[in-house]
């Protein structure tokens, strides 16, 4: 079953309707009376993130993934909870001491604190992270207007391609693969365009499982749809060159997921105050799209104008 098959089957009805909990289908727990914003997260190794043998990038990782949630919803992090299972090996005195040093590190980078957490002894090396943050309002999911831009911050792909990279299943030079692993291990989270997304966003979600299952996910139980142009998809300059070198596809490199780039939507009135303020902020900002009457399909336009079929949508929780 799918993820949100199972939400909606066996766990929706024990939210009683509470109007914090969205449904249970946004990325966050709202509760406006209280200002109170909560997302968790869990990271099982070999599924979110491919091995333990780099603790301190792999909990930077796991760490930034998780705050992400707050972000794309216009809400800085201010706390968040921690709880680890895994053996004596993974929890070695060397790994704690880097694990501990990172997310230190990450502390002060993003302007939160550790609140509390739990261990547990397991075979299986997991995470779960809670993020914590405090807003008056918050960017809702499923709240895109009919005719509105779409647009997407920072670049896509540098991250699937570095778990290429480290499942060694392509070759590259030296430089580039260190590019492209620092890519999959710290993706670049925006904290300074927060409280900017109230400025122009209807409706927002991190790009987590891959931009077409997300904008999937953006407009879910909308009577809309979606037109994507490949040729206005950002990728940064060693991914083009990459691309361009071996062939490959572009739609198969931006739409894999483990991006962590606000995907939001806008009035096409707010075009000119978005530019300006990705420019005061130095924050990459690129119209891709377009919401669309439900009638139409959601479609990728290709390269060459051609209409290109909804595959490698990205990852899915299937069960």
């Amino acid at each position: 079953m799918h993820e949100f098959e199972i939400i909606k089957k066996y766990f929706l009805k024990l939210s009683n309707n509470n109007k914090s909990a969205l449904n249970l289908s946004d990325d966050v727990f709202y509760d406006k009376s209280k200002q109170l914003v909560i997302s968790i997260d869990t990271y099982v190794e070999g599924i979110h993130f491919i091995n333990f043998k780099k603790p301190e990038l792999v909990i930077k990782k796991i760490f930034r993934s998780s705050i992400s949630d707050l972000i794309c919803k216009g809400v800085r992090p201010k706390y968040y909870f921690i709880s680890a299972s895994g053996n004596s090996r993974s929890f070695s005195k060397s790994n704690l001491k880097k694990i501990s040093k990172s997310l230190k590190q990450e502390q002060k980078k993003f302007n939160i604190y550790l609140g509390g957490g739990d261990t547990v002894l397991s075979k299986k090396l997991s995470f779960t992270i809670t993020s914590i943050g405090f807003s008056k309002k918050i960017i809702f999911r499923n709240n895109a207007k009919l005719n509105d831009d779409i647009y997407i911050t920072g670049n896509l792909g540098d991250s699937y391609t570095g778990l290429k990279v480290l499942q060694k299943k392509i070759n590259i030079k030296k430089e580039l693969k260190e590019y492209f692993i620092n890519k999959y291990y710290l993706p670049d989270l925006h904290l300074n365009l927060t409280k900017k997304l109230f400025n122009f966003a209807n409706t927002s979600i991190d790009v987590s499982d891959g931009l077409i299952t997300d904008l999937q996910k953006l407009i879910f139980n909308q009577k809309l749809s979606f037109k994507i142009y490949l040729n206005s998809v950002p990728i940064s300059q060693n991914l083009n060159r990459l691309i361009f070198n071996k062939n490959l596809k572009k739609l198969s490199y931006i739409s894999r997921g483990d991006d962590y780039q606000v995907l939001f939507t806008a009035s096409p009135s707010k075009s000119r105050i978005i530019n300006k303020i990705g420019k005061s902020l130095g924050i990459k900002i690129s119209k891709i799209g377009k919401i669309c009457k439900h009638s139409f399909k959601s479609e990728i336009i290709g390269e060459k104008g051609n209409k290109i079929a909804l595959k490698n949508k990205g990852y899915y929780h299937q069960f």
